[in-house]
């Protein structure tokens, strides 16, 4: 009997492709099928062969032993958002202006992007899963639960509750979800394990290709940039760059441009050139490569991480990087990342060093990145290390419900 994991593996994501290999291999001895909202193909990626949960839940007589729902921050992604995300990035633009002013036509495009008429279709509800014996969420995510609409938050909280185990990953989760009546545990995400399950893996990728190539071409070192297409404006990348510029210079690093994610609404590769055209052509490298693999080695075999993706900044405290995280400006997070609903920051809060900076908008990026390049070493590594063991705990709880 297979048992399932869950989540957003349906799309280009760094954090979403690599969460289903930790967690399989932090569950060995069963025969994992990965599903998520649609069936794709991300292997060429260093993903999986995902398939639909609709089709699997209706599958006639298939039993699944359990369905284990993977990271991410799904509580709060709307069936809306999930579609989209789901298109080709080039025909997002061309959708969104057909489904402008057709709410009937969109409600139905949704549904069948989505395959289900779930708010929240990345929360399965037990009910929508009839051969499902167990139901687990692992290190899941929902910083902004408060400030979705009730209807989202009243289906999130109902279909929690009849998981048989709810482990979150950050203190502002565990906060709203307890709250609403949900029994809820706390465990860092998954992917604070990587080094210690993958290091070697890593190591050989860091040791050959683009990254072995940048290692060289930068002796003492580069930072490891990204941000989304959000940064994308004139004014925001001239106040980025001359910031990441400064603070290269002081350090004597080279600045790697790469992305976390290629799905709609997440890294543009045109927006890092763009930043690229602003710095010295010695200085800075367009890193364009997908593939899972290769970015983790390159987070991991830089003097520090830089950007505004969570599992950027995971892996490198797996890896004991330097890291800090960049927002767009606007009201500062609170000390458990709750003032903007900021999930870099709100998993820094709950997790990593006080030192160490959370997150900073791109005109102070330069203080940011120096802050985080002070920190001691070897308490990097000793976070990692404690990291580790916390993650590997909240497994143990996962495993007993396994059985």
């Amino acid at each position: 009997m297979s048992s399932i994991l869950f989540g957003a593996f349906d799309r280009h994501n760094f954090g979403d492709l690599l969460l289903p290999h930790v967690v399989a291999a932090l569950l060995p001895g069963r025969e994992w099928v990965c599903a998520g909202l649609a069936q794709r193909d991300l292997r060429p990626y260093g993903g999986h062969a995902v398939q639909a949960l609709a089709d699997l839940a209706a599958a006639p007589g298939q039993r699944h032993a359990a369905l284990v729902h993977v990271g991410g921050e799904i509580l709060t992604c709307s069936a809306w958002q999930a579609a989209v995300m789901l298109l080709p990035t080039g025909q997002v633009q061309a959708t969104l202006a057909y489904l402008q002013g057709r709410p009937r036509e969109q409600r139905q495009w949704v549904r069948r992007m989505v395959g289900t008429a779930a708010l929240a279709p990345y929360t399965a509800a037990r009910q929508r899963l009839p051969g499902v014996e167990r139901v687990i969420h692992a290190g899941i995510g929902g910083v902004a639960l408060a400030s979705c609409e009730k209807a989202l938050r009243e289906e999130v909280a109902a279909a929690l509750r009849t998981a048989d185990h709810v482990a979150v990953r950050d203190r502002l989760t565990l906060a709203q979800l307890g709250a609403a009546g949900v029994p809820v545990q706390l465990m860092p995400d998954p992917a604070v394990m990587v080094a210690d399950l993958f290091g070697r893996r890593i190591q050989a990728q860091a040791n050959q290709g683009e990254v072995a190539a940048l290692r060289s071409r930068f002796p003492r070192g580069y930072l490891a940039l990204q941000f989304s297409a959000e940064f994308g404006d004139d004014a925001t990348l001239a106040r980025l760059a001359a910031e990441v510029e400064s603070a290269a210079t002081a350090a004597g690093l080279g600045v790697v441009l790469f992305r976390a994610g290629a799905a709609p609404w997440h890294d543009d590769l045109d927006t890092l050139r763009r930043l690229a055209a602003r710095l010295s052509p010695t200085q800075v490298h367009v890193f364009a490569s997908l593939d899972l693999w290769s970015l983790c080695a390159l987070v991991a075999y830089s003097r520090g991480y830089c950007g505004s993706s969570l599992h950027g900044r995971i892996v490198a405290m797996a890896f004991a990087r330097p890291r800090v995280n960049l927002r767009l400006p606007g009201p500062a997070a609170d000390a458990d990342g709750s003032a903007c609903a900021d999930k870099p920051a709100a998993f820094a809060a709950t997790w990593d060093l006080p030192e160490v900076p959370r997150s900073v908008e791109p005109g102070a990026a330069a203080r940011g990145i120096q802050q985080a390049l002070a920190v001691d070493p070897a308490r990097l590594q000793a976070r990692a290390k404690d990291l580790v063991r916390e993650g590997r705990r909240g497994f143990q709880a996962i495993r007993q419900w396994l059985g």
